[in-house]
């Protein structure tokens, strides 16, 4: 497999239904031939149970449901670039901070939560299949350094929490024998957190390729922290190691938008100008890092959400969601400065560089 310069972009079917266009060098196209053409060779989709409510409301983040994810990987398939399948098993995001059941397994447990898992996996790949789009690599998990489906499988629950990794990881290996299996923490750079999440899955066997890494400069530390971790766990547990999540500022300006995470604080905290000169050698410079892991076992690069514009009114919730999820916060879009096109949707030079990164 060639190095992987991946781009997640499952927020495109709610950007461009809020009217987002992308323009390379001055020219309107689409945007998977954009990144195509910029050198991108893998998109990564999120996939949801269910995010509807039940009078068939959308959550909105991406309405991230199997048809989307159909029509998303059939236009990065039609542009010649692989997939990778990202299962979160939940109605919505889940990350460290939540990990809720979907709706039709809130009362499930033991085995048959475990065969829920399996039918949804089994079940999504049959129908991406169906239509020959198949996954490169699958994703069992999204960012589960605290465990998922809470709280039967919380990192607290080990046996349940591995139980249920390994039925999804059992439906990728039955539908799509040839798709490397990801297991994807957050904080890149904590070893310890590292070591000890991954010696517990050595001690059951988890069955599984890559180890997948969130790494957001403003938030997580340093590149030469990441390589270290990178070369301890790759070289210890003997396996291959990508950066699943990344992304950084092009500016400090919030463009409009509420809900920006990326301010001056978090520019300081990079040591990278908030530029699109500074996101570009950012993302050099971590391409190179990730290159250098001993053994060749660094094998690629995931930049969340690049063709996220600063469109006010496309936030990582709408209400509907935010209600689902009991969430105080007010929605917004968190994403706008860091994208890799600015705000009127043409190229940084971090994407117009990418091949020769």
């Amino acid at each position: 497999m060639e190095f992987i310069k991946g781009m997640d972009v499952s927020m495109v079917k709610e950007l461009e239904s809020y009217g987002a266009v992308y323009y390379l060098n001055g020219k309107k196209k689409d945007l998977f031939q954009i990144l195509k053409e910029c050198g991108t060779n893998m998109i990564r989709i999120r996939i949801w149970q269910d995010p509807y409510d039940e009078a068939g409301n959308v959550y909105g983040g991406g309405m991230n449901d199997l048809q989307t994810v159909i029509e998303i990987a059939g236009r990065a398939s039609a542009n010649g670039m692989n997939f990778l399948l990202d299962f979160h098993y939940s109605d919505f995001w889940a990350d460290p901070a939540k990990q809720m059941k979907p709706k039709a397994w809130k009362h499930l447990e033991g085995k048959a939560l475990e065969t829920a898992v399996y039918l949804h996996t089994v079940d999504t790949l049959k129908a991406l299949k169906n239509r020959n789009l198949v996954p490169a690599m699958v994703q069992v998990g999204n960012e589960i350094t605290n465990g998922l489906l809470w709280p039967d499988g919380n990192l607290e629950h080990t046996d349940a929490m591995f139980g249920l990794l390994k039925t999804g990881i059992s439906g990728v290996r039955e539908q799509c024998p040839q798709a490397k299996v990801v297991i994807h923490l957050d904080f890149g750079t904590d070893n310890k957190m590292y070591r000890k999440w991954f010696d517990m899955a050595e001690a059951v066997s988890l069955d599984y390729d890559v180890i997948g890494m969130s790494f957001y400069p403003h938030w997580n530390g340093s590149l030469e922290k990441l390589l270290y971790n990178m070369n301890d766990v790759s070289a210890r547990y003997g396996k291959e190691v990508l950066v699943a999540e990344t992304s950084i500022g092009y500016t400090t300006d919030s463009l409009g938008c509420k809900g920006i995470v990326f301010h001056k604080e978090q520019e300081e905290a990079t040591g990278y100008p908030a530029t699109k000169e500074g996101q570009k050698e950012f993302l050099k410079d971590l391409y190179a890092t990730v290159r250098s892991v001993q053994d060749q076992r660094g094998i690629g690069v995931f930049y969340w959400e690049p063709a996220w514009l600063p469109i006010p009114e496309c936030k990582w919730s709408n209400p509907n969601g935010i209600i689902y999820m009991h969430d105080k916060a007010e929605a917004g879009n968190a994403m706008g400065n860091q994208a890799l096109f600015d705000e009127k949707g043409n190229a940084n030079e971090a994407l117009l560089e990418l091949k020769v990164m």
